[in-house]
């Protein structure tokens, strides 16, 4: 007879030939721990993203409104992939959001991309 040890909590697994873990409680604890993992990777990668965005876009939007090149938050991570909710204005412009930093990207007549930023107004909802 050859003794386990439980992956989960460290005791010796009694019982038949195979089994793996010393209680349901213990395979269950341990197969929610690593799909908890899994899960999170992806939603702190996306919250990290969002939080940094929201950064950037405040410090390079203290009057509430303006113009910056595209390059100049690219280089400091900006990735406009990741927003929180949009915006359509009257000219059907859509205002993309990072809690309450508003972008939208555009070209000006030399053809440089740069974003209009926009902080949240009432009159927005």
């Amino acid at each position: 007879m050859v003794m386990k040890e439980c992956p989960n909590c460290g005791e010796e697994v009694m019982g038949r030939e195979g089994k793996k873990f010393c209680s349901a409680y213990c395979k269950s604890n341990f197969h929610y721990q690593r799909n908890k993992e899994k899960e999170s990777s992806l939603f702190k990668k996306i919250d990290k993203q969002l939080k940094l965005n929201r950064r950037i876009l405040k410090n390079y939007n203290r009057a509430g409104k303006a113009t910056v090149k595209s390059s100049d938050l690219f280089q400091h991570g900006f990735d406009p992939k990741y927003f929180t909710h949009y915006w359509k204005n009257s000219n059907k412009q859509v205002y993309l959001f990072c809690y309450e930093f508003g972008f939208l990207l555009q070209r000006d007549a030399k053809g440089i991309e740069k974003f209009i930023l926009v902080q949240h107004q009432s009159y927005m909802n």
